[in-house]
């Protein structure tokens, strides 16, 4: 499979496989950085862009002269394949084409790469254990699909398995791509100082009314120790295991903890401790949320209860309580991971399509351990495909895309919501029947118009953080572009070989509209658009200071785009 291949495990697409499938992890890299900065037209790149008799080049500062071929997706040109491009080239090229004053972005991006390259080779090193223990024989678990979620890369920022300024081993032992677990430390802190919102769990550890205890991530305890009047407990309690975003572990099947890291990912300035105003802010989210769904039965969206949370006034002093609801719970960005296979009737483990179960695993030589090995193609959506849409992938894609537009488009056009829900906030939750529902959690980045909430008779939350309120429809368009169609929808879909579902599922989501005003804006910015915004992540993220860039929220910063791909399928045109 080539690295321009759209059929990738994970978060990627456009890319090639993840490790174990993905060829030599440094051209994979390199190419995947400078697609990001040509993408990004970072200092000015892509004006290096030039057409020869034998194709579009672009020529480096260094005069190498590297091949380009149509993009997928989200931009115009990527790299070749066959390009074979060392990561000191592209980071030379970066260098040469940097501002100045980005000179402290441009080397901490350095070492982004150079983490992401270790990550990989870990990763590699640990991927059948790993896949080898997720496929021990029991009932499926949802922290099983999300390890096998985080397998994958993002779909645009290219070094998102770097887990910036922790070791190899620190990485192996809490990263959820590992599939750990460990205990947590605890906290105590002065009881006056703490702002909390519903009962403690049963499990939580016991302490004196002048002290409130706060759960502390082993990588976090470091700077814990340094806030003043905190004491660290000696003992641990309660082992957990990180899910997929890993500052968020689970405590039980059905409860997740979210807690401060004291680490960056998807950029250096996208830091991983939570500041006391988003557990309330989140809050607040939720319940409107629930009273959009209270006035929209026949959506089917539940939402995880994020109402259980405390913090005591610092980034590394929070904790919130998730509790999901019943049913298998398949996290999105798992659904293109390898499938962690299906009991059989000896109790063996298989892989879930086309290989042969055998009695005897000494005759098999696919044997990891004494577990069968997955043959590729095998992925957890050819798992659910089978076992709840007859073996049709399609279907169930369809399915997907229908709850995913429909719920996003009806809050886009009737109450001005756009949410910040991407693969790994978002979550297929299938009942005994094979009925599938929406899972949506984390909504904390959500961005609001007030007059459009005061308009459909909702009152307009209290956020701490006014940035999630906006009197701009292009604004919510943004988020909607970048957040639910190109990661929820389309990274999916096409991912999965079947990116001609999305244009027709979104047409079918914004027809129940009519010509209302805002269906017409979304319209006009998806389906109808010559081309599609972009985020500028890596620009955002660690390369400029938000100064210069002049985002006040660097996970909204726009300033790129790409073609439409929304236009390459042919589609059925929907009636209101």
């Amino acid at each position: 499979m080539t690295r321009a291949s759209v059929e990738c495990p994970g978060w990627a697409v456009g890319t090639a496989p993840g490790p174990g499938g993905r060829g030599p992890a440094e051209p994979y890299l390199a190419a995947r950085v400078l697609d990001a900065l040509l993408r990004e037209d970072y200092g000015g790149l892509a004006a290096r862009m030039t057409r020869t008799k034998d194709g579009v080049l672009l020529v480096l500062p260094s005069g190498r002269r590297v091949r380009l071929a149509p993009g997928h997706l989200y931009q115009d040109f990527v790299v070749a394949d066959g390009e074979a491009l060392r990561l000191r080239e592209v980071l030379d090229a970066l260098v040469a084409q940097a501002a100045p004053a980005d000179a402290d972005g441009v080397a901490a991006f350095a070492g982004e790469c150079r983490a992401a390259l270790r990550a990989y080779d870990l990763h590699d090193r640990h991927r059948e254990h790993v896949l080898t223990r997720l496929r021990r024989p029991g009932p499926r678990e949802t922290i099983v699909y999300e390890a096998l979620g985080a397998f994958g890369d993002h779909p645009v920022y290219p070094t998102s398995r770097a887990r910036i300024g922790l070791s190899d081993e620190e990485v192996a032992a809490y990263a959820p791509e590992f599939a750990p677990s460990f205990p947590l430390r605890w906290a105590e802190v002065d009881a006056d100082l703490v702002t909390r919102s519903g009962d403690l769990p049963d499990w939580w550890p016991s302490s004196d009314s002048a002290h409130a205890l706060f759960p502390v991530h082993p990588l976090t305890l470091p700077a814990v120790r340094e806030i003043p009047g905190v004491t660290v407990r000696d003992e641990p309690h309660l082992v957990v295991r990180p899910t997929l975003s890993m500052r968020t572990v689970e405590v039980g099947a059905r409860t997740h903890l979210k807690l401060p890291l004291a680490t960056s990912t998807l950029g250096a300035r996208n830091r991983r401790s939570i500041r006391p105003g988003t557990l309330g802010d989140g809050a607040r989210a939720e319940r409107l949320l629930r009273e959009v769904l209270a006035r929209e039965p026949d959506l089917d969206v539940v939402l995880a209860d994020e109402q259980t949370y405390a913090h005591a006034g610092h980034e590394y002093l929070g904790w919130m309580v998730r509790h999901l609801p019943p049913g298998e719970i398949i996290p999105i960005a798992a659904l293109l991971a390898p499938s962690p296979g299906v009991r059989t009737e000896n109790g063996l483990l298989a892989p879930s399509l086309g290989v042969r179960v055998v009695d005897d695993l000494s005759q098999d030589p696919r044997t990891v351990d004494g577990l069968l090995a997955p043959s590729p193609g095998d992925r957890v959506v050819d798992d659910l495909a089978a076992r709840y849409r007859g073996g049709s992938v399609a279907a169930l894609l369809a399915g997907y895309l229908r709850l995913l537009f429909t719920w996003n488009v009806r809050l886009f056009v009737t109450y001005g919501v756009a949410l910040e829900a991407h693969q790994q906030n978002l979550a297929l939750v299938f009942g005994d029947q094979g009925t599938m529902r929406l899972l949506v959690k984390d909504n904390d980045g959500l961005l609001a118009s007030p007059d459009r909430l005061v308009a459909a008779g909702l009152a307009v939350p209290e956020f701490a953080d006014r940035r999630l309120l906006t009197g701009d429809p292009h604004a919510l368009a943004d988020v909607f572009v970048t957040i639910t169609l190109h990661l929820a929808a389309a990274a999916i879909a096409f991912g999965a070989g079947h990116g001609e579902l999305v244009a027709e599922a979104l047409a079918q989501a914004l027809a129940e509209h009519g010509g209302h005003p805002m269906a017409r804006l979304l319209r006009a910015r998806t389906l109808d658009a010559a081309r599609l915004v972009g985020k500028s992540m890596v620009s955002a993220g660690t390369l400029v200071e938000r100064a210069r860039i002049g985002a006040a929220d660097i996970n909204k910063h726009y300033g790129t785009s790409g073609p439409n791909y929304l236009r390459r399928h042919p589609r059925r045109e929907a009636t209101p």
